[in-house]
């Protein structure tokens, strides 16, 4: 956890409430499926996706409880290889994005899916260069595509949304192609698997585990 980081965990604790960092559609407010969506495969199929929503630790305990999710990684991306480090990306000036690559099959679930989870319950797309107590452009909304299909479905389903009214405030979130990806370093991964009590977990990231649950019980499942 960087110093700033930390810094911010103090604050929230002095608050006499607490709010968890989630997507402001909360518990309360379930997103539509998006109209443009790949079909789903007919045998397992594997797929890549990458996407960024602030701390990658909470990003990536959501898509390991997503059925059809095979695995899910920290990382960075948009940037260049010599600042994928953490120290570096910290500083908020190194052009990468802490992102999540997640790797899934086509054939148990759709990428458009797994972006109606990114929007819902993964983090807060109207948020600009923050999320939560985390603010800087490392902590940016940003889906990186793959390929044209990507780019498409993300593309519509953002206007989808906004067209919907689904959030109080515009949706901030880029849609850009991957260039790289960088796998963070390994204390980074599986961090709230391995840390559940830690304070930045508890109050940021638990409660979006427990909104995938509430939201998309089809989809969720136990890591």
């Amino acid at each position: 956890m960087s110093g700033f980081r930390f810094l911010n965990v103090c604050l929230l604790l002095v608050l006499s409430r607490l709010t968890a960092c989630t997507a402001s559609g909360g518990a309360n407010n379930v997103l539509p499926s998006p109209a443009l969506d790949d079909p789903m495969a007919r045998t397992e199929t594997r797929q890549e996706a990458v996407v960024a929503g602030g701390c990658f630790w909470g990003v990536q305990a959501v898509f390991q409880h997503v059925k059809g999710v095979q695995s899910a990684t920290s990382g960075y991306a948009g940037g260049a290889a010599d600042k994928a480090h953490y120290e570096l990306v910290s500083n908020g000036d190194t052009g990468h994005a802490e992102s999540v690559r997640i790797v899934y099959d086509s054939s148990r679930i759709t990428y458009g899916q797994l972006l109606r989870v990114f929007f819902s319950v993964a983090h807060d797309p109207t948020q600009l260069n923050r999320q939560g107590p985390d603010v800087g452009d490392q902590y940016r909304s940003a889906i990186f595509y793959g390929n044209d299909g990507q780019k498409l479905i993300a593309e519509a389903y953002i206007a989808q949304l906004e067209k919907a009214h689904s959030f109080p405030h515009q949706i901030v979130t880029q849609v850009v192609p991957l260039k790289a990806f960088y796998r963070a370093e390994g204390y980074h991964q599986d961090y709230a698997a391995r840390h559940p009590n830690d304070l930045y977990i508890v109050y940021n990231d638990a409660p979006k585990i427990a909104h995938l649950r509430q939201q998309f019980p089809d989809l969720y499942r136990e890591k």
